[in-house]
């Protein structure tokens, strides 16, 4: 939707089934600030600075007690056992995918408060990679302008806020976003399920949400663009990005926020984002205009792999950042601010399990 910013923001966001996004002025990135002591000392970095430091979020010296890994991915109730994380750790002694998860991700990856965030590490998934050479599928449907459609893991979103994009479905999760000067572009495919197909739950009554992905740049993006995953939660109201790849250089470090914290995950290590933000574009939180944008932004970019959203829902929230709202979808997205390019995505898998 087209946001409102303070001077040096470098996104804009997203989109809604009824009314959706537009641009932001991109910036470039400042020089980040301090991490912070244990005790969440601020920095002055041109991120605004950190607000939080170690021990505040890392939860207290028994965040890595037995009780605190139980549940955790699947694994034992000893995941979260004293040498599961330090005293700054949090309360799942390390990610739900780190703390005994399927792939036996490491119990011991409960962060330290030298960290700041201390969101821990591991990222285990039973989400099988994907083939990074894979090929589009044949045949596809090419859609214009601004639409929405499709079932189950299938379901699209196409939007820009001159109506100009383009976006190729299959019969497969698979897709390709175009743009020509489209201005705010946004195409997507994954699970709907605030709008037209079923009602929304909570994240964590869905069940294990991940997705496999494979991308193709060609062209250009304008002065902002992202490649990951994409979606909604409603009371509380949140627009939530995971950003995976860019045609802009990584990380991408968005203005006017506040940095989270740091959690390493399916092999690389995340920065986690919170800005509050107006729209006049739409939102799809009824009767509201400003709302909450929550990001994951992995530092180096990667264009195939695994993205175990579910494990960035948790480590949201063991940072703070409420995510108890009911989830309207969960989508693979491509979003750019302006030029003429394409994104190719032969695989674009959004799983629950």
């Amino acid at each position: 939707m087209l946001t409102t910013s303070a001077p040096f923001v470098l996104f804009v966001l997203g989109c809604g089934v009824v009314a959706c996004g537009g641009s932001d002025s991109p910036t470039t990135p400042g020089t980040s600030g301090s991490a912070g002591s244990a005790q969440g000392g601020t920095g002055a970095g041109g991120l605004g600075g950190m607000t939080t430091g170690g021990a505040p979020i890392g939860g207290s010296a028994t965040a890595g007690s037995a009780n605190a890994g139980s549940g955790a991915g699947g694994g034992a109730t000893t995941a979260g056992s004293s040498p599961g994380g330090s005293s700054a750790g949090f309360a799942a002694g390390g990610t739900t995918s780190g703390a005994g998860g399927a792939s036996g991700g490491s119990s011991a990856a409960g962060g330290s408060s030298a960290a700041g965030a201390g969101a821990g590490t591991g990222g285990g998934t039973t989400t099988p990679s994907p083939d990074c050479n894979a090929a589009l599928p044949s045949g596809g449907q090419l859609r214009d302008g601004n639409g929405t459609g499709g079932a189950g893991n299938l379901g699209w979103e196409i939007w820009s806020n001159t109506g100009k994009g383009q976006m190729t479905t299959f019969a497969t999760p698979a897709f390709v976003a175009t743009w020509n000067e489209s201005g705010g572009y946004l195409g997507r495919l994954g699970f709907e399920w605030g709008g037209f197909q079923s009602m929304p739950v909570p994240h964590d009554q869905r069940g294990t949400i991940s997705a496999q992905f494979v991308s193709k740049k060609t062209g250009t993006a304008g002065g902002y663009s992202y490649i990951g995953m994409y979606g909604w939660t409603t009371n509380p109201c949140v627009e939530w990005y995971v950003v995976d790849d860019s045609f802009n250089p990584m990380p991408i470090n968005p203005g006017t926020t506040t940095k989270k914290g740091e959690v390493d995950l399916d092999g690389g290590t995340y920065i986690m984002y919170t800005r509050p933000t107006t729209g006049t574009g739409g939102t799809r939180c009824a009767d509201t205009t400003s709302w909450m944008q929550y990001y994951s932004v992995r530092k180096t970019a990667r264009a195939c792999g695994v993205i175990s959203l579910s494990e960035h829902f948790k480590a949201w929230q063991r940072l703070e950042m409420d995510m108890t709202g009911e989830l309207l979808e969960a989508k693979i997205l491509v979003e750019v601010g302006g030029g003429v390019g394409s994104v190719e995505l032969p695989v674009a898998n959004v799983t629950v399990q």
